[in-house]
């Protein structure tokens, strides 16, 4: 028998067919994004302050960094992508003084000056199989289309760790989430990354309904918190492993990651340092080929309603040798929670808090007690406490989910792990635009 379609039921099926395909053919996107973040510290109280510490006195500085995002699908299953950007400004105290720093857009570059330089250049292949497919939308280093929730996916260039690794629903992006650098990754995880916060090397993803595990290999650089890569690829590396598990809790979804890595290079070592000079030690001079860091992360986030989200943090390493990449973190706990805006008719607003608690190892707070210092801190002396910090922001979708303005109010217990210095207060203004 013959059936008669109406005509609606053509026309919406149509549109939909149309929408699938185009956002199976999106064949390359462009994205932009630029943040400015402003911050005021007042004055705070300290017994003593060294090279390293954060200053007594008054401070107000400024960053920037502006973001071109370039995608291209070249053939079945591969993609280019290239990002351009440019950073500028200054953290207060010149990015010193506190191993969870305040502000996440920060670098130890050593200049002010603004800076362009390419952030990503990589390339991946992506293999799928499956009927099951997950509806990617079109944004930054991402283009739209349909993805098989089954894939083998090889990623090789220059990329940040932070792309791939150690999400967080809630805390792991400082220009649109938290500002410290503890929150926007596993504090303790020296993650690989130049002195701007990026990789070289090759990342495996396997992919699944409900899980994902994923493994990269990078090249180190030839010294801490540098910018030129070690070309000793045998004796300079390191090697992440990530697990992801996806699941639901009373319909709602949640997210528990556990990270392992092995760094490799050509690391000082603090216990050595301080045998060889027990005043004023100099962990560089007692670098050399052989030395690991070696370490772990969880991370969990969990919605427990439509609008309102909790997470944790759980991360440690060794401690052993030198810090290379991140910050001077061998231990840290942290946790808090983020509530939309829906129930005062602002949706797209957020508001949220966090704590912080970081560590360090034993022979880590010696070398600092005798005077040693690292790339982020050292007072000259250390009255060794946990480093404790709180974080409020409230982030206001100020213009068409575009333009976004978020005050924010951090609270320093212990700065560097000092018992003798601080407490410290952070305010914060940023302005995020994307598009």
């Amino acid at each position: 028998m013959k059936r008669n379609i109406p005509l609606l039921v053509l026309l919406s099926t149509a549109n939909l067919a149309f929408a699938q395909d185009t956002l199976k053919k999106e064949r390359f996107n462009f994205h932009f994004q630029q943040t400015i973040i402003t911050q005021y510290k007042p004055a705070f109280s300290a017994k003593y302050t060294g090279d390293n510490s954060l200053q007594t006195g008054t401070e107000t500085e400024s960053s920037i960094t502006t973001t071109f995002y370039g995608a291209a699908r070249l053939w079945k299953g591969a993609e280019v992508f290239f990002n351009p950007e440019m950073s500028g400004g200054a953290g207060i105290s010149k990015t010193l003084g506190v191993a969870g720093f305040p502000n996440g857009e920060t670098f130890r570059v050593g200049s002010s000056s603004p800076a362009i330089y390419i952030a990503r250049l990589y390339f991946r292949q992506n293999f799928e199989w499956g009927k099951d497919k997950d509806t990617i939308e079109a944004g930054p280093n991402q283009l739209a289309g349909l993805k098989s929730k089954r894939y083998l996916s090889f990623t090789a260039g220059k990329f940040g760790m932070a792309d791939f690794f150690d999400g967080n629903e809630f805390s792991h992006d400082p220009r649109s989430q938290f500002m410290n650098w503890a929150l926007m990754d596993n504090a303790a995880w020296d993650y690989p990354a130049n002195t701007r916060g990026y990789a070289l090397g090759f990342n495996a993803e396997l992919g699944q309904p409900d899980w994902t595990l994923r493994f990269a290999f990078t090249l180190s650089t030839t010294e801490a918190n540098g910018s030129i890569w070690d070309q000793k690829i045998g004796k300079a590396n390191t090697q992440s492993l990530e697990f992801e598990k996806r699941y639901k809790l009373n319909g709602k979804p949640g997210t528990i990651r556990i990270l392992g890595f092995m760094n490799n290079g050509k690391m000082g070592d603090y216990q050595q340092s301080l045998a060889l000079s027990p005043v004023a030690p100099n962990v560089d001079t007692t670098q050399a080929y052989g030395r690991h860091k070696y370490g772990f992360g969880i991370s969990a986030d969990q919605y427990l309603t439509n609008d309102f989200g909790v997470f944790a943090k759980l991360s440690y390493n060794d401690g052993h040798t030198q810090t290379w990449y991140f910050t001077e973190v061998d231990r840290s706990l942290s946790f808090g929670a983020q509530l939309k805006g829906t129930s005062w008719k602002r949706k797209n607003d957020e508001l949220a808090l966090a704590f912080i608690g970081n560590g360090i190892s034993a022979q880590h707070r010696n070398y600092l007690a005798a005077g040693g210092y690292g790339f982020i801190i050292g007072d000259g002396k250390l009255n060794y406490s946990t480093e404790m910090i709180a974080e409020l922001y409230y982030k206001l979708n100020a213009y068409q989910n575009k333009l976004f303005i978020t005050p924010d109010y951090q609270f320093i217990v212990n700065p560097a792990y000092n018992k003798d210095r601080g407490p410290v207060q952070v305010l914060s203004i940023r302005a995020h635009v994307e598009f």
